[in-house]
C-alpha cells in the first residue's frame, strides 16, 4: 500500500469565490476531499500555506524544498504530491527538481477552474498526481496535469486557461495517465542534485528584463542598480539583443552580477548566431545561454547559484550546473 504526502500550498485548486474573483482560501483536506483516491494508496496532508502562486517569494519556495525533503526523510513515505497555483508552479517545482536527490518521486498539480467548479479538473489532476507518485521512480520532480506527466525542467505553462496546460515546448511529456495506470515514455536527463541551501537573512534580488523593439540597457541597469545579484535577460529569437545592451551586460558582470540568457520565442535553444549585438555578443560579455529553459526556470537557476555562494566564480560554476551543461538535450516532439 502506497503511503503518499500531499503538501498543499494553495492555488487555484484550493480557491473559492471572494465576492470579486478567486482567491486560494481552502485548506489541503478539503482540496483532498474532491478527489478520488487511487486504490491502495493511503493519504496523509501537510498544510504549508494557502496563497495564491503568483504571490509566491522565496522564502515560500525555500519553505516547500525543505519540507519535501523533511517528508522524504521518512522512508515509510512512498511519494510526494504538491498542489500548487498554476501561474509559478513551473518555478518552484524546478526548484524542488535542482535539490531532488531521492528515487521518490515528488509530483505537482494544479487546477485550470477553482474548488467548487462542478466541472472542475482539480479532482482529476489530484487522482493523477496521487497515482504517478505512487506508480512511478528515478524520474525526479514531475507536473501531472490534464493526463499527462512532463518533467519538472523545461516544462511550463502554456495556456492561461486551457486544462492542458502545461508541457515542454522543446521537448516530449514523461508519461500519460489513463485505465489507472502510467504509461512512462521516456526518462529525463538530469543533473546531479545541490546541496540543499541555507534560509538566507534577507531574500536575493533576481530581475528579468525583456529585450523588445526600440529595447535599450535602461531595465537592466536599474536592476543592477537596485541590488540584483543576478538577471536574467530575455531576448529576441535565439538570443539576441544590441550593442548598447552587450556593454550593459559586460558591466554587469563585471560587477560580479550573473547574467543568464533566455528568449521570448516559445520554442528551440538559445543559439550564439548572430553578432551586432547578439548571442555571440552577449556571450563574450558574460551572459550565460540557458538552452530551452525559459525565463522562470531560468531565473530559478540563477537564484540557486545565489543562494550557493558568495563567490562570483563559484556562482557561475554553480549555475553552469543548474543549467544542466553536462547532461543531455531534451528529446524533441
Amino acid at each position: 500500500m502506497g503511503r503518499i504526502v500531499v503538501i498543499s500550498t494553495g492555488g487555484t485548486i484550493a480557491s473559492r469565490w471572494q465576492g470579486s474573483g478567486f482567491a486560494a482560501d481552502a485548506h489541503g483536506q478539503e482540496v483532498m476531499a474532491t478527489a478520488a483516491v487511487p486504490e491502495g494508496v493511503t493519504v496523509e496532508v501537510v498544510d504549508l500555506f494557502s496563497v495564491n502562486s503568483p504571490r509566491l517569494t522565496t522564502d515560500h519556495q525555500l519553505t516547500l524544498v525543505r519540507t519535501v525533503h523533511e517528508v522524504l526523510a521518512d522512508p515509510g513515505v512512498d511519494g510526494v504530491v504538491v498542489t500548487h497555483g498554476t501561474d509559478t508552479l513551473e518555478e518552484s517545482a524546478f526548484l524542488v527538481d535542482l535539490y531532488h536527490h531521492d528515487p521518490r518521486p515528488v509530483v505537482f498539480t494544479g487546477a485550470q477552474l477553482p474548488l467548487d467548479a462542478e466541472d472542475g479538473d482539480g479532482p482529476r489532476n489530484l487522482h493523477d498526481a496521487l497515482l504517478t507518485a505512487d506508480r512511478t521512480r528515478d524520474l525526479g520532480v514531475l507536473v501531472a496535469f490534464d493526463g499527462k506527466v512532463h518533467a519538472a525542467r523545461g516544462t511550463v505553462k502554456t495556456h492561461t486557461l486551457d486544462a492542458d496546460a502545461f508541457a515542454d515546448p522543446s521537448g516530449a511529456r514523461i508519461a500519460d495517465i489513463g485505465f489507472g495506470k502510467v504509461s512512462v515514455l521516456r526518462r529525463p536527463a538530469r543533473p546531479a542534485p545541490l546541496p540543499l541551501p541555507g534560509m538566507p537573512e534577507s531574500r536575493p534580488r533576481v530581475d528579468m528584463v525583456m529585450h523588445h523593439a526600440d529595447g535599450d540597457p535602461v531595465l537592466l541597469e536599474a536592476a543592477v542598480a537596485a541590488g540584483a545579484q543576478g538577471v536574467v535577460l530575455v531576448a529576441t529569437g535565439a538570443g539576441n539583443a544590441t550593442p548598447e545592451v552587450v556593454s550593459a551586460v559586460a558591466e554587469a558582470t563585471a560587477r560580479g552580477v550573473l547574467v543568464a540568457l533566455t528568449t521570448r520565442v516559445h520554442a528551440g535553444p538559445v543559439s550564439q548566431i548572430y553578432t551586432h549585438g547578439g548571442a555571440v555578443d552577449l556571450v563574450a560579455a558574460g551572459a550565460l545561454p540557458t538552452g530551452t529553459l525559459r525565463a522562470g526556470q531560468a531565473r530559478i537557476a540563477v537564484l540557486a547559484a545565489v543562494l550557493a555562494t558568495a563567490d562570483p566564480a563559484e556562482r557561475v560554476r554553480v549555475l553552469r550546473h543548474a543549467l544542466g551543461e553536462s547532461v543531455a538535450a531534451p528529446a524533441r516532439v
